[in-house]
């Protein structure tokens, strides 16, 4: 497979191509150019700790808060910590301390931008239909081209909607959790923001309020798992739908938001690697983290050994975590000193990306962006997907229901979702935010990326704990692999069958 030159191509056609939609939908901007999740650099003050036993010191608080620390998060049973407001000196006090097995300085990680646009459905009025109950009436279910591609449409005829029973935690920018899509599906008691800090995208990236500062000066009736961003808000769409707009995989599991990136899309190792063990104390059968990235192995072995030591506690736990593979194009079992996140994590359920090139071309196309890698990927889900010519540029094709023109043309297979009426479009002179251009709830969302792949295999994940009961996280893995259509092997055992998966 050779896939990262047409990644490397994308980001210079993609930004001049263009692109359009029916009379229903008309175009807000551009696909944005691609931003790979990498390490950004560390948190000034920030660190990660491995406790030795299963409870946290009764002293360990007074400790750290006597060099001038405090504890942003703490889980005994998993053994971890972590601690803001340190200098070097007096890290390594705490690490000295009896209780401490190791100390880490934490890391910034960047979201996997995937390739987006925005547009405007302000035509969507509120019909008199209920389509929780009949996934396939939501009223733009003509576009779900990936629901149809894993036989997501025959569970629902069969009655398999999922169960509000089983809980699915979305690891993201947060949710939109009372869009029409989305509200009453998503349980705020149990629901967690980490984003009481900012992290930088980059180096150079000017400093923002946190997300929860946000919410507190301008939201103050929200809850701190509001999506500033728009990415966790299609993610969670993709497992859990009330189908009003789009289908979900399911349309009755319950979602917890736990956010753990903020408006930029950034976080750090402590917020991610919190999310994780707050989610898997707090009910949740599946987590899904489309936080694709790495870092080099080289001089960070305790940063591997925090990571396995927290997913082997959420298996513990009786959670299943599933990852996206990542939008580089590399192959994952042959990247010798990069450890790839989280796909070479214990336990996960790495998932690549698919995806039509035209309305009615072959759903099972690679899609060109996407990681892959024989003994690392486990399968393949639709992700979306683009075509591009010999010199690089990038194909537009017709027949696409939300296309433009007498020919419905656009230029790719997009993963449609609300657009999350929060996401911050500017910011005033005040340093906080001066639009938001999804306010109205009229507008839509459409991603590729292995981010949109990876929801889908939570969502059967979701099916199958509805159907054979809860804290069997590795015989719902095995299940997902063994029933999906054979696909090429680079990309995972297979491509997900929601029918096959569930005996349809």
């Amino acid at each position: 497979m050779r896939l990262r030159n047409q990644f490397v191509a994308l980001s210079s056609a993609i930004l001049f191509a263009a692109c359009s939609t029916d009379a229903v939908v008309s175009p807000m901007k551009v696909p944005t150019g691609p931003s790979l999740s990498i390490s950004t650099g560390t948190e000034s003050g920030n660190y990660l700790v491995s406790l030795k036993g299963s409870s946290i010191p009764s002293d360990f608080a007074s400790r750290v808060a006597s060099v001038g620390g405090s504890i942003m998060y703490a889980n005994g049973k998993a053994g971890f910590a972590a601690i803001s407001g340190l200098t070097a000196d007096a890290a390594a006090k705490v690490g000295a301390l009896s209780s401490v097995a190791e100390i880490q300085a934490d890391e910034a990680i960047a979201l996997d931008i995937p390739q987006s646009i925005q547009a405007d459905a302000s035509a969507l009025d509120n019909p008199s239909i209920d389509s929780q109950t009949n996934p396939a009436s939501a009223i733009l279910a003509s576009w779900s081209w990936n629901m149809r591609l894993i036989g997501a449409d025959r569970a629902w005829a069969a009655g398999k909607l999922g169960s509000s029973d089983v809980t699915v935690a979305i690891l993201d920018t947060g949710l939109d959790y009372d869009n029409r899509d989305l509200t009453g599906l998503v349980d705020l008691s149990r629901s967690k923001s980490f984003m009481s800090t900012f992290s930088k995208a980059t180096d150079t990236s000017t400093v923002r309020p946190a997300d929860d500062t946000v919410t507190a000066k301008v939201f103050p009736t929200r809850n701190a798992i509001t999506d500033y961003n728009g990415h966790g808000t299609n993610v969670g769409a993709i497992v859990s739908s009330k189908a009003f707009a789009f289908p979900g995989v399911t349309s009755r599991t319950t979602l917890i938001g736990v956010k753990v990136l903020g408006s930029n899309g950034s976080g750090s190792f402590s917020q991610v690697l919190s999310g994780v063990l707050w989610a898997a104390d707090h009910g949740a059968d599946v987590a899904n983290m489309s936080l694709g990235g790495g870092f080099s192995k080289a001089g960070n072995g305790r940063f591997v050994g925090l990571i396995n030591k927290v997913f082997n506690y959420a298996k513990a736990q009786g959670m299943l975590i599933v990852v996206s593979a990542g939008n580089s194009g590399a192959d994952l079992q042959h990247n010798g000193n990069f450890q790839s996140d989280y796909c070479d994590a214990p336990h996960v359920l790495c998932v690549s990306a698919v995806g039509p090139t035209t309305w009615t071309g072959n759903g099972d196309e690679p899609a060109f962006y996407t990681n892959y890698g024989r003994s690392v990927v486990g399968v393949a889900a639709p992700g979306g997907n683009a075509a591009f010519d010999a010199k690089g540029n990038i194909v537009p094709s017709n027949g696409w229901p939300w296309g433009a023109g007498p020919n419905l043309t656009d230029i790719a297979s997009w993963v449609w979702s609300f657009c999350s009426r929060f996401s911050i479009g500017s910011w005033n002179a005040q340093n906080l935010p001066g639009s938001f251009p999804c306010s109205s709830g009229g507008r839509l969302n459409g991603y590729i990326g292995t981010s949109q792949a990876s929801p889908h295999v939570t969502g059967l994940a979701a099916l199958l704990v509805a159907q054979y009961g809860h804290g069997q996280p590795q015989r719902i893995k095995q299940m997902i692999m063994q029933t999906g259509d054979p696909i090429n092997p680079l990309l995972g055992r297979s491509r997900i069958s929601v029918k096959n998966a569930l005996g349809l």
